[in-house]
């Protein structure tokens, strides 16, 4: 029994000890490859570019669609996964409430499917990359290893993919198309969507204004 314990607080030094490592370096060094692009039985393409490369409309969009209050939490949004275990509990389309913040830990440094064990692990790498990160980075890793398309990484792959220019000079209309496929990004057209996709582009597309008039993304900029 001894053992054991010495075995398990052994193991949890370990594990903490090599995240924590990981979480430093990456602060600083691109994410070569995640654990979702090696998994992909389409390849992957990507093509890292550094957030002065991409275009702000592209982080707006990202903000406006996928976490409006990225600037003022701390990594949860609680109100948020209430809200979505409250509208999944209806039926109909599941809806996530995971932050961006939650999002890039999972993607850089965990797997796509799990329970509670993989949410945990989640939840002490989004705590080290809010503290050790700051939201700059958080936001510059995101937009390098999201899923954007088949076997397509990053939002310089997915412009070059779906507009042949790069991130650089994303109207927002096409930021905005590209954050409304990112939760099916295998199933949701890019180019010319229709029925919930197109609605949703075009929902994202006006939240950018607001975005920007309430400095939701000042956090990255200043």
């Amino acid at each position: 029994m001894i053992g054991l314990m010495r075995f398990l607080i052994l193991a949890i030094v370990w594990f903490m000890g090599v995240s924590l490592a990981l979480v430093i370096v990456y602060r600083f060094v691109p994410v070569p490859v995640t654990a979702t692009m090696l998994m992909d039985e389409h390849g992957m393409t990507k093509d890292w570019e550094p957030l002065s490369s991409i275009d702000r409309n592209m982080v707006s969009a990202v903000i406006a669609g996928e976490d409006g209050k990225f600037c003022s939490h701390a990594g949860f949004d609680r109100e948020a996964i209430e809200q979505a275990i409250q509208r999944n509990q209806q039926g109909g389309r599941i809806r996530g409430g995971s932050t961006i913040s939650q999002q890039t830990a999972k993607n850089v440094f965990l797997w796509q499917d799990g329970g509670y064990f993989r949410k945990a692990l989640e939840a002490w790498f989004t705590l080290l990359i809010e503290n050790i990160w700051g939201k700059r980075r958080i936001m510059e890793v995101y937009l390098n290893v999201a899923e954007t398309g088949i076997g397509t990484y990053g939002v310089e792959a997915g412009a070059q993919r779906y507009f042949n220019h790069s991130a650089a000079r994303l109207s927002r209309s096409e930021a905005a198309r590209m954050v409304a496929a990112l939760p099916q990004p295998k199933k949701r057209p890019v180019v010319n969507p229709t029925g919930f996709t197109g609605r949703y582009a075009r929902t994202i597309e006006a939240r950018i204004g607001v975005v920007r008039r309430d400095g939701l993304d000042s956090c990255v900029y200043d």
